[in-house]
């Protein structure tokens, strides 16, 4: 007679991320992993405590000395806002990779031993039962690149394949690496416009600290007018996807097109200079402009599912600039001296997470 299969249990334990074995153990798993994000990785998580400050909690699970799961947690602590523990921090992706439903509980009693109001999973092998699952604020843009240059612009939708042409036309100049004048460069565009959309900006060393932990995997390009930034992005690339991840551009980019030409500048890059085959446009809040920007060049939306819970009956909490709640603070931060909202933003954004 057979004996019954047997499995081994499953063992959780947070991870090393000092420990050089460890980080390589989980990057390889990560790097393996088809449903991966950059978030995912623990050159996100360590860029994140250092840039923000926000302390890293790493989920391992393992079983018969394997991994077969993880979960990247960042603790997020504000005055404004409350402590939350978010799956990944300042992302717009993360959540469990892999089969092992137990790290939500692990991560929820985590939150609690750490004295968290909320706990935020986005993306990933999603919990259900006693968690809210929101579909409905965020949506995902993602499409193929072409096979050449010609091939990529005639992709995007006339109207804005018009918009391109005419930048392509224009006197601009485009840089990719990671120069500090392309770092200071970047931070001044990017900075103007979240100003402008009345949002704090990040601190600078976040940016610093993701270029040096992401290496070959990250990069700034900078559309510029005589040698002034006008648009600017940061952008990651993982298993052969480009994705723009902070990007933006001074008052004057509009007029220059110069984010059209960023977005369609960067395409030729990820598919010449890394090798990539698929374009990542990261998410933006359903009904806005962002959205529309993206579906009109080209993209198809995908609805984003988060986790949230909030602990010992109390309230998720809301950071959504959308909410009515805030539309006085953001009229007026849009008013705010640009030197100003710089020197404030930071100490407010990390607290956002």
């Amino acid at each position: 007679m057979n004996a019954p299969v047997t499995f081994a249990p499953i063992i959780t334990r947070l991870a090393i991320l000092a420990d050089v074995a460890e980080v390589a153990r989980i990057e390889s798993f990560v790097a393996n992993h088809p449903g991966s994000t950059p978030f995912h990785r623990p050159a996100w998580s360590i860029a994140i405590e250092r840039g923000c400050g926000a302390k890293s909690h790493y989920l391992l699970a393992e079983r018969g000395g394997d991994l077969i799961a993880v979960l990247p947690l960042h603790e997020i602590r504000s005055p404004l806002f409350g402590n939350a523990l978010v799956s990944s921090g300042f992302a717009v992706g993360g959540g469990i990779l892999g089969e092992a439903p137990v790290l939500a509980e692990e991560a929820l009693q985590l939150a609690k031993r750490l004295g968290c109001q909320t706990i935020e999973l986005r993306g990933g092998s999603l919990p259900v039962s006693g968690w809210n699952i929101d579909t409905e604020t965020y949506l995902g843009f993602r499409t193929e690149l072409k096979a050449d240059d010609e091939a990529q612009l005639l992709a995007i939708p006339r109207k804005q394949r018009a918009e391109v042409r005419r930048a392509l036309g224009l006197e601009l100049e485009v840089s990719v690496g990671k120069s500090a004048a392309l770092i200071e460069g970047h931070y001044q565009a990017y900075s103007e416009s979240v100003r402008n959309l009345g949002t704090p900006v990040f601190p600078r060393s976040l940016f610093k600290e993701v270029l040096t932990a992401f290496g070959e995997d990250a990069d700034i390009l900078t559309v510029s007018h005589e040698g002034r930034a006008l648009s600017s992005v940061l952008s990651l690339y993982h298993q052969g996807v480009v994705m723009p991840y902070w990007g933006g551009g001074v008052a004057d980019a509009r007029n220059w097109r110069a984010n059209e030409m960023m977005y369609y500048a960067l395409m030729l890059h990820a598919r010449a200079k890394k090798g990539c085959h698929s374009f990542d446009f990261g998410r933006s809040k359903a009904g806005t402009g962002p959205a529309s920007f993206k579906k009109n060049f080209g993209f198809e939306p995908i609805e984003l599912h988060y986790a949230k819970r909030a602990l010992d009956g109390g309230e998720i909490r809301d950071i959504n600039p959308l909410s009515p709640k805030y539309r006085m603070q953001i009229a007026l931060w849009q008013k705010l001296p640009l030197p100003i909202a710089n020197m404030i933003g930071p100490w407010i954004s990390r607290g956002l997470g």
